[in-house]
Order: C-alpha cells, then structure tokens, then sequence
C-alpha cells in the first residue's frame, strides 16, 4: 500500500531555491515581462475592439491567442514571483490540480487555435477568391468554441490520469505543478499511465502540427508560383508572424511533452518553462505587431494623434 502524501499536505515548489544568487535577477526581469505580457495583449483586445479596420478574421483569431497567453500567465507567473520573493513556496494539492488542469487546457486551446489561425492563412494565399466563403464567420466562431472545448477536454484525460496515480513526496522541482514532474513523484510504475498520456498528448500536439504544416506546404508552393517579387514578400509577409510564434510555442511543448519522463531534467525544464510561460507570451503581441501597419494606425487612432498611418 502506498501512502499518498501529496494529497494531504501539498507540496513545496522547490523553484529556483537552488540558485539563490538568481532570484532577485528573476525576480526583476519576470516582473518586467509580465508587465509587458499584460500591457501588450491587453492592447492588443482592446484595439481589435475599438478599430473597424481590425474587425477581421485574422484579429478575431489573434483577440484569442491573445487573451489565452493572460490566462497562461496568470496562472503561473504571479505564483512564481511569490516564490522567487520567497514568501510563500507551498502550494495546496487541491490548487496543484486546479494548476495542471488550467495550464494544460490553455495549452491545448492553443494547439488547436494555431491551426485554426493557419487554415485562416492558407485560405487567404491559396484560395484567395473563396476566401469569405471557406472562413465564414459561423465556420471561425465555432472552430474557436473547438479549440476551446478540445482543449478542455484533452486536458481532463490528462489530470485525472496523473492525479490517479499516488504521488509520494511533498517536495516538487519546478515552480508550478508542471506535468512531468509530478509523473516523476509516482510511488508506482508509470510505465501504462505515460502510455496513456502519450496518446493524449499526440493528439493534441502532433495532429494539430502536421494539419500546420501541411497548410503551410501548399502555402509555401502558391508563393513560389507567385511571380513578382513584391507579391511574394507580401504574401510571405501575412504568414512570417504566425510562421514563428508556432516555432516557438511547438518547440517548446515538443521539448517538454514528448519526451520519455525517464530523460526529462527538472533543472533544465524549469529554464525552458520560463521561455513558454514568461517569454513567449510577452513576445507574441510584438511579433504580430511590430511590422503591421493596421494595427500601428489603431493604436495612434486610439491615442489621439491623428490618423492612418498607412
């Protein structure tokens, strides 16, 4: 008989306690980060509702991703600046359920919305003329509801698989209750459970990749057929933003989420963790919006200074 634990103390995020002569770093770059996430997504929501130029598809998908990443952030950044700041480094088991529920929902809503973004974009290169007529707003409004609910869903498997299991020990070696971490606090052999999760894990990470890739496969031979140079740059340009926040977000989870929880590294998953919850959703709003003219209008529209900036 094991003896769970967990369940009835929580546990103590171990952090980044082991290298103390970091906090205070981390503890200032993250602050600034995450003020940053806030202030550029919420930006981002707040335009697409006020200016008409960005009432399209492609800003209805980015509204989204973009109140995902606050979500995200929110749901892990403030606990961590509490445990860089050394306040308080506990966390309840049942709000390390809540936790892992939440994070992987939003993750999975994500892998879903990407694609959903990339249909959007492949419908605008490839099948210019049909355009309105394959992403019709039902169809895009209903594809959201989707990535919303499959996520949900993906991630309900998840938890109750891990949660399930009988963790043993109150220590955990991450700054909030990361999946594989807690796979590695089993009492018992995981060896049937990571089958499991694996197949779920497939399904909501690799099936939404290849459909992005494939789309951006037919993007990508449109372009090269398309003769002048600057239709090809413009082309190109619609995809590039979308092209690299998927790198991102795709590499990062691969990375975590995919590999045998044997050869996953606490040490080195609490540094890539950093990158998908701190950074990458700091940089998404930058990403889609440093270059675009429309948005760039509404943000001086917005601010009182005249005018379209095209």
């Amino acid at each position: 008989d094991y003896l769970n634990t967990s369940s009835e103390e929580g546990f103590i995020l171990v952090g980044f306690s082991d290298w103390p002569h970091l906090e205070p770093t981390l503890f200032a770059f993250i602050s600034i980060f995450y003020s940053l996430t806030l202030f550029g997504n919420t930006v981002i929501i707040i335009l697409s509702r006020l200016d008409l130029r960005l009432h399209t598809l492609m800003y209805y998908f980015l509204c989204h991703l973009s109140f995902l990443d606050l979500c995200y952030t929110a749901s892990t950044v403030p606990q961590l600046l509490v445990n860089l700041s050394g306040l308080d480094r506990t966390i309840s088991f049942g709000r390390c359920v809540a936790q892992l529920c939440i994070v992987l929902s939003l993750g999975g809503t994500e892998c879903v919305l990407l694609v959903t973004m990339a249909i959007d974009r492949y419908a605008a290169v490839c099948r210019p003329l049909h355009y309105t007529t394959i992403m019709h707003p039902v169809l895009c409004r209903a594809l959201v509801v989707f990535s919303w609910v499959g996520g949900l869903v993906n991630s309900l498997i998840q938890t109750s698989l891990v949660m399930a299991m009988p963790l043993c020990g109150h220590q955990l070696n991450h700054f909030f209750c990361e999946l594989p971490v807690l796979l590695k606090m089993a009492c018992e052999d995981t060896g049937g459970t990571e089958v499991n999760l694996f197949v779920a894990r497939v399904i909501i990470l690799v099936c939404p990749l290849l459909l992005i890739l494939g789309s951006y496969a037919h993007i990508a031979r449109a372009v090269l057929n398309i003769r002048s140079v600057a239709g090809r740059r413009k082309a190109f340009g619609t995809c590039a933003s979308h092209l690299i926040v998927v790198a991102m977000f795709y590499g990062s989870a691969i990375s975590t989420y995919l590999q045998p929880v044997h050869r996953y590294s606490e040490k080195e998953g609490k540094f890539l963790a950093l990158f998908y919850t701190v950074i990458t959703p700091m940089l998404n709003p930058l990403i889609y919006t440093l270059r675009n003219k429309d948005v760039k209008g509404a943000l001086w529209k917005v601010l009182g200074r005249g005018t379209d900036s095209r």
